[in-house]
């Protein structure tokens, strides 16, 4: 019988994928179509995907598939034969990577979710089946010089904030469900304007785009392949890039250059910076913006709280650790939300 999920530390598969000599192909891809028995599929996908070395995470479910993945390059050409046999995804787009080193994943995570981006919808007549038109970059360019076209940044605000379209408009969440009815709410009066909806790779734009339709916008797009495609695009045409910075990505990199433009700040000393971090603290782990600077002075950590905790003896740092929320830090850059989590870090500290 074939082991349909991973047996080893992810310790030992990162120190495995370290020792490749074999460039890697960091990919992502998605598809919205009707899967009757997502189990199985995902077990289907899981039996072909590991002989090929196919490391990433993968989520299936009822509405479709989405994935991030890498794979070697000696196996690229198999992997898409496989991929393309599957009659839906036969022909499907994959985004490939463009500033990458091919170590983003070291281990291969198929999981069945109720659905492959959470919406919040629940609304039994909504339909991916009526979705807005596709863009390719040199559509968007066109358009987006139209001065009835408003631009929808469909992502969250870390990833807003180290890069985006020019004049592109920010939905002020950190959920994609919650982000959709402000959507609605916030374009109230344009029904009838051009609206470009785009993010990372085209999954949550192609859903938003589908959303907007359905609350009586007419003239609605979204870009395709997300912001990935179209920087592979305007790379290939020689096309101005209209995105300025750094697109945010999930993986290991946390992101990829489009531009040279540094939008952003240093969370800390508010020096020009985007590059993204995770708190060294394991207590901790806030996604947060650092200078090389800053990372020095504050050893990689985004306060000095939690770089005295990097000194105190590894059990007491896990006797601190009990008990406490160790995820809501996580992608969170809301003052309001994270001073609860502080307090609680700092109280635990000071402790005997």
């Amino acid at each position: 019988m074939a082991v349909l999920h991973n047996r080893i530390s992810n310790k030992e598969l990162k120190e495995q994928l370290m020792k490749e000599t074999e460039h890697r192909i960091t990919i992502s891809f998605y598809s919205y179509f009707l899967i009757q028995n997502p189990q199985e599929f995902r077990d289907y996908l899981y039996k072909h995907f590991f002989p090929l070395k196919v490391f990433g995470r993968v989520y299936v479910a009822k509405e479709g598939i989405n994935a991030q993945i890498s794979v070697p390059e000696s196996n690229f050409a198999l992997f898409k034969t496989f991929l393309y046999s599957i009659e839906p995804l036969n022909g499907l787009r994959l985004n490939i990577a463009i500033d990458d080193d091919g170590k983003s994943f070291w281990v291969l995570k198929i999981k069945v979710r109720e659905k492959i981006v959470a919406d919040g919808i629940n609304d039994p007549s909504f339909s991916m089946q009526k979705k807005g038109k596709y863009l390719n970059a040199q559509q968007a360019n066109t358009l987006m010089q139209d001065d009835k076209t408003i631009v929808i940044d469909m992502r969250n605000h870390y990833e807003y904030e180290v890069g985006h379209f020019e004049k592109a408009v920010e939905i002020p969440s950190d959920t994609f469900k919650e982000q959709l009815p402000m959507a609605v709410s916030m374009m109230k009066g344009n029904e009838d304007k051009n609206i470009i909806m785009y993010c990372t790779g085209g999954i949550r734009c192609e859903k938003a785009s589908a959303f907007m339709l359905h609350n009586g916008f007419k003239n609605v797009f979204h870009l395709e392949g997300g912001i990935i495609n179209y920087a592979k695009q305007a790379q290939e045409q020689g096309l101005k890039s209209k995105f300025i910075g750094k697109n945010f990505v999930f993986d290991n990199r946390l992101g990829e250059r489009i531009t040279e433009d540094i939008i952003a700040k240093c969370h800390q000393c508010g020096k020009p910076c985007d590059t993204h971090t995770n708190c060294k603290n394991d207590g901790c782990h806030l996604l947060f913006i650092q200078c090389n600077e800053c990372a020095t002075k504050y050893e990689g950590c985004c306060s000095d709280e939690c770089k005295e905790t990097l000194h105190i003896p590894l059990e007491r740092q896990k006797e601190i650790r009990k008990g406490i929320d160790k995820g809501i830090m996580i992608f969170n850059k809301s003052k309001a939300r994270l001073r609860p989590r502080l307090d609680e870090l700092r109280s635990a500290m000071k402790q005997p």
